[in-house]
């Protein structure tokens, strides 16, 4: 074989090897959307991708969950736990947070506008990022206090309290 076959050869072969590793992922993306899943209990899973798109999640525990990503348009998450969850990169549009439990909780570059935190517990949680509306943001330096146990940032620092 000439030098120029085996270089093809071993492109391909990279190549196929690539796509073939692109088919597996660590955990597989599910859709929730407009489902009732109230009171139910997600704590401690890897949730990464799924999308809750509209569904009511009242009273459900998603703490300690791996939320990264995952899409909560819309969704109720009235009286949650999602204490210690990482929603890095999450879409929170529209989602009622309220009197949701978000004691360290990471909400790094989340989607969060539109979103009703009223009633809700943020302490120790990192709002790295997170663009919200300015008089959301008061009401959050209302109640913001503590310092994140896995980043390291003071909650009032990530939502540039006074």
């Amino acid at each position: 074989m000439s030098r120029l076959h085996v270089h093809r050869f071993i492109l391909v072969l990279v190549m196929a090897i690539a796509i073939g590793f692109a088919w597996i992922s660590p955990a597989a993306a599910t859709s929730y959307d407009r489902q009732n899943l109230r009171m139910t209990d997600w704590s401690n899973q890897d949730l990464r991708g799924n999308d809750y798109t509209r569904a009511d999640m009242a009273d459900a525990d998603l703490s300690h969950t791996n939320l990264r990503g995952v899409r909560l348009f819309d969704t109720t998450l009235a009286r949650a736990n999602l204490e210690g969850a990482d929603m890095t990169g999450a879409t929170l549009d529209g989602a009622r947070f309220v009197e949701a439990n978000l004691t360290n909780a990471i909400l790094e570059g989340a989607y969060a506008f539109g979103t009703d935190f009223r009633g809700v517990v943020i302490n120790g949680a990192d709002f790295t990022d997170v663009l919200l509306d300015p008089k959301v943001n008061q009401k959050l330096c209302d109640v913001a206090q503590g310092t994140n146990p896995v980043t390291g940032r003071d909650t009032r620092d990530t939502l540039y309290c006074p």
